[in-house]
């Protein structure tokens, strides 16, 4: 295990005016990482009893439960679900992280199987950030802190926050049906789906009919390599009607974001994630993050990363880190390094990268009378999700692909920011137990030693501070 201290200051990140998009400087992004520590210890676990941030699967086509790349997080916050939720003034103060608590929930790589995980933690409550495992079997390197990773789902915040930034440009209106801004591509059934039903999940897009579902680990191999275009993963849902009137009803689907991709590419004539690239990673220095799709779809993962691993029948354990990932596309098909997160989350919530009346549709839930398909409240904004643990809300994103899970959430006043990734190695492990442990010992309170403490920290090899 790593365990590294972070450096604080006393500041704590406010919203500031947005500047627009044009490209930075990598050395030197528009960003504030601010990472000073209050001094209470304000016990927040009292009120925690099943209200953790539950990864439990719910309805979802095959396709969108086999590819895994999210899970929904349950108990959203209490209240008007159309309200945005954040820290109010005069709300419980985060006490900094308790060293002792992360090391315990991230040591633990049994539930679920897994041979290696990441974490940081961050904000102006305080700072810790650690690893455990390995990264490579065959090698027995260990996991490193700016280790790239396939991060699934984390694609949609990236893709939302490019759209809202061409909506502020006046170059898309969020009313506008998808079936003008696309012609030819879906039926005339559906001209009822805008680009805002996309963004959260409304658009009653049916299931898939034709994308295969893998079951086992063995297909997943055989099928690594498979090749497709978004406009062959669109055209399994054209063949159905709607699941519910556009606006009605939210069911998480990974195809809005397929479309909400293909409308940025239709509006700036360039691919989707080059535009990303030029928006978002460039000017915020995210040099380990990348899209496949811009790169070829090249199946590889380049320079230190950690290996995904899948369990085979046989008892044996496959190496799934070589992997097409054309048939997620913007579903879910980012490459990326916990420290990049940190650092795009950051940006996100301080208004860096939209300004504040386009930033609150993040943080804004559809009205109380639109409820997910299984009867619960909405949980999905444009982009992210929300839940509420011990009576803290998060708000961030999950994301799922063959041999990773990773998530990346915080307060909306940025007291405190979690990013962790790991990588289970049963297809279809539930990866809520381990995400359980980290959010509650985020909330644990440090009792046992300063920020940053590395005491006790051991791994392959035994312990190695760095």
């Amino acid at each position: 295990m790593t365990f590294e201290p972070a450096k604080t200051s006393a500041r704590t990140p406010t919203p500031r005016p947005y500047k627009g998009v044009e490209p930075q400087s990598p050395q030197s992004p528009r960003l504030v990482t601010s990472r000073g520590v209050r001094p209470s210890r304000r016990a927040l676990l009292a009120s925690a009893t099943g209200a953790v941030l539950a990864v439990s699967a719910a309805p979802a086509s095959a396709r969108d439960r086999a590819h895994r790349h999210e899970r929904p997080l349950h108990n959203p916050p209490t209240g008007s679900p159309s309200t945005p939720s954040s820290t109010q003034p005069g709300s419980a103060v985060l006490p900094p992280p308790s060293p002792r608590a992360l090391r315990a929930a991230l040591a633990d790589l049994t539930q679920p199987r897994s041979t290696g995980a990441q974490l940081r933690v961050s904000g102006s409550a305080g700072c810790w950030q650690g690893t455990v495992g390995v990264a490579d079997l065959r090698t027995g390197r260990a996991v490193g802190l700016d280790d790239r990773v396939r991060a699934g789902s984390i694609t949609k915040p990236f893709v939302a926050t490019v759209l809202l930034q061409l909506a502020e440009e006046g170059r898309l209106r969020l009313d506008v049906p998808v079936r003008q801004l696309l012609p030819g591509l879906l039926p005339l059934d559906f001209a009822a789906i805008t680009v805002a039903h996309l963004l959260n999940h409304t658009s009653g897009l049916p299931d898939h009919r034709g994308l295969p579902a893998w079951r086992t680990p063995e297909e997943v191999l055989r099928h690594r390599y498979d090749r497709w275009t978004p406009h062959r993963i669109v055209a399994t849902v054209t063949g159905s009607p709607l699941k519910f009137a556009p606006g009605t009803r939210q069911e998480y689907r990974g195809i809005n974001y397929v479309l909400a991709a293909l409308v940025i590419e239709r509006l700036t004539g360039r691919r989707y994630g080059d535009e990303i690239r030029r928006r978002l990673l460039r000017p915020l220095g995210l040099h380990h993050t990348l899209f496949p799709s811009s790169h070829g779809n090249d199946p590889r993962l380049h320079g230190s990363y950690v290996h995904g691993y899948l369990d085979l029948k046989d008892g044996s354990r496959a190496d799934v880190s070589e992997y097409d990932m054309s048939s997620s596309w913007a579903d879910g098909e980012i490459v990326s390094s916990t420290g990049d997160l940190e650092r795009f989350l950051t940006a996100l919530f301080s208004g860096d990268l939209l300004p504040a009346h386009r930033l609150e549709r993040m943080f804004t839930l559809p009205p109380a009378e639109v409820r997910m398909l299984d009867g619960s409240p909405a949980r999905y904004s444009d982009g992210l999700q929300t839940a509420t643990v011990a009576g803290v809300t998060w708000w961030g994103k999950t994301g799922e692909t063959y041999g990773y899970a990773s998530a990346m959430f915080a307060t909306r006043d940025q007291q405190r920011r979690l990013v962790w990734s790991f990588t289970p190695t049963e297809l279809g492990a539930d990866p809520s137990p381990m995400s359980r442990r980290i959010v509650t010992a985020a909330l644990a309170g440090a009792a046992d030693g300063p920020t940053g403490d590395r005491s006790g920290a051991t791994g392959p090899g035994g312990p190695r501070p760095r």
